[in-house]
């Protein structure tokens, strides 16, 4: 068969799910996710197993440390997974909740209801998470989907779907609700991205490479997720041993996801004070540093930052540092350089915290605390499908209410237009 002939039929099944499940209940709903943990839980050594062999032919391939990261499946992994569907159940149904109900002039009442956007196209690469968290929460919005997982991840998300199909025949819903790619042609993309027949909307989750692909031949609408080059800036008015525990936490917890720091900013009357202690703990994490000139004046270990330096999303155990003169230069250095995703400051000044959060144009600004926690499972969103750094539609952890848009709904007693 023909990529545009499976295609065709992926997008006809996809249309016609996304009637049934926009009219499921949140219990039917509710009971598939439950299923689907279930039925991760039964095949947890299948997933193992199938995880194994992307690991080995990701090693044979040279993948990256970073990307094997992502691609890894462990038993903690499966949990977490589980865990996910769990929360996603236990959220509230958008669907069909009104709101903004008010009388006019005129004797109608006008509201606004929530609806599901329809059938979602979701390309990512590596996690195989994505795909759990990508259904879950697709089915809670009453969305059909059209996953295409990278080709490195084919044998895991291949078990994964076979878990989500299990849990939607056991809660009486159509399998075609999620449908997994399940081929690695590269064709597929080019034509998941035109299908406007079948396709109301296309979320890309992965390399930069991907996202301006997508971005520029897609004839489907796309909610984007850029680079995640997240900056922490450390205020004058930091406290020191908050400041450590934040910069270090940002950049070292993991190092190849979205929300790890990758530029520090400090403020230059407290760099003498911080940056050797903190250039110390990079250095025993291994992490390479990249130092503005003032910056290698006080840790002269540091080797010289270059101008594509702060512009670079790392995904890696690397990080560029710069010495900035005040809160102004810092965050006009975030809103040049910086990708409008997760940036944080460290300061123990109100009105300064609130001046960053103001002037800082990302989808998540943060006051003392660490980048990490720029997740959509982490803000309670029981998952999160990407973190757009759009500013139409949704902006950041795009979760349930970001897979559903709003219709306007008018009820009447018989009045007519004059």
């Amino acid at each position: 068969m023909s990529v545009d002939q499976y295609m065709l039929e992926v997008g006809e099944r996809a249309k016609n799910a996304a009637r049934i499940v926009a009219s499921a209940d949140s219990k039917q709903k509710n009971l598939a996710l439950q299923q689907m943990a279930t039925a991760l839980d039964e095949h947890r050594c299948a997933l193992l197993t199938a995880n194994a062999k992307d690991l080995q032919e990701g090693i044979d391939k040279g993948l990256s440390a970073p990307m094997l990261d992502r691609l890894k499946i462990d038993d903690a992994g499966i949990d977490k997974m589980m865990a996910s569907l769990q929360q996603v159940a236990s959220l509230a149904d958008p669907i069909g909740g009104i709101s903004d109900m008010n009388y006019l002039d005129s004797g109608i009442q006008l509201g606004k209801m929530r609806v599901p956007l329809g059938v979602i196209g979701i390309i990512y690469e590596s996690r195989p998470n994505v795909t759990v968290e990508a259904a879950s929460l697709c089915l809670k919005s009453g969305n059909a989907t059209i996953l295409r997982g990278g080709s490195e991840a084919i044998h895991s998300n291949r078990a994964i779907a076979a878990c989500i199909a299990q849990g939607l025949e056991k809660s009486n819903l159509p399998a075609d609700v999620v449908q997994v790619i399940d081929t690695v042609d590269r064709e597929v993309v080019g034509k998941l991205i035109t299908m406007t027949e079948h396709v109301d909307v296309i979320i890309p989750r992965g390399g930069k490479g991907l996202i301006e692909r997508v971005s520029r031949d897609a004839k489907v609408p796309v909610i984007k997720h850029l680079d995640g080059i997240c900056h922490v800036y450390i205020d004058d008015e930091a406290e020191l041993e908050k400041a450590l525990a934040i910069a270090v936490n940002a950049k070292t917890r993991r190092y190849g996801v979205c929300n790890a720091m990758e530029t520090l900013l400090v403020h230059k009357d407290i760099a003498s004070r911080i940056l050797p202690e903190l250039c110390a703990i990079f250095q025993q994490k291994k992490v390479e540093l990249r130092g503005c000139t003032l910056s290698r004046l006080v840790a002269p270990e540091m080797s010289l930052a270059t101008e594509q330096d702060w512009s670079t999303e790392y995904l890696a155990a690397i990080l560029s540092i710069k010495i900035v003169d005040d809160l102004s230069a810092a965050i006009e250095h975030i809103n040049h350089y910086g990708s409008a995703h997760t940036d944080a400051i460290v300061t123990e000044n109100y009105s300064k915290s609130r001046i960053f959060l103001r002037q800082v144009d990302s989808s998540s600004v943060m006051v003392n605390t660490s980048t990490a926690f720029a997740d959509g499972f982490e803000y309670g969103l029981g998952a999160e499908i990407g973190i757009s750094t759009d500013k139409i539609h949704v902006r950041g952890p795009v979760g349930l209410e970001g897979l559903t848009s709003q219709k306007f709904i008018v009820l009447g007693n018989g009045e007519i237009r004059q």
